[in-house]
């Protein structure tokens, strides 16, 4: 198939809760995500959503920082008794975009650095990557 993203995608094994925001009341769905990129979410779903339809979400990312988003339904799969779903963020505030970008370029690193040397423990290469970022982020470089 051919890749149609403009940005990468990440793993995220995280949950959340929509809630459907175009007048139709108040609809909570729960769902699994599967991934996520600075500009939308991967998500599977038991309930039966519409494309082009606006959700509030709260989405739990790594840190275990909620970010408050809203997404828009793009593309829709039935697979089985489930549905995949592809949406975007709306109105994201840059910094949450910034936090995703990061944490992709801590995944890639943790994996090059886990390829290039002997340490057994990918959490403690991770933990140290996220310290470093961190601190970047609160500095006065950018």
């Amino acid at each position: 198939m051919e890749e149609k993203r403009k940005h990468k995608r990440t793993e995220l094994l995280s949950k959340l809760v929509l809630k459907r925001l175009d007048g139709s009341g108040v609809e909570e769905v729960g769902i699994e995500v599967s991934d996520v990129s600075k500009t939308g979410v991967g998500f599977t779903a038991d309930k039966a959503l519409s494309i082009g339809a606006v959700y509030e979400a709260y989405l739990t990312i790594w840190t275990k920082e909620v970010l408050h988003a809203f997404l828009e339904i793009i593309r829709i799969e039935k697979v089985g008794d489930k549905f995949n779903y592809g949406s975007i963020f709306i109105g994201m505030p840059e910094m949450d975009a910034v936090r995703i970008e990061v944490y992709q370029t801590v995944e890639d690193e943790t994996k090059t650095i886990r390829d290039l040397t002997f340490l057994k423990n990918v959490s403690d290469i991770r933990d140290v990557l996220f310290l470093c970022i961190k601190t970047i982020l609160k500095s006065d470089i950018f």
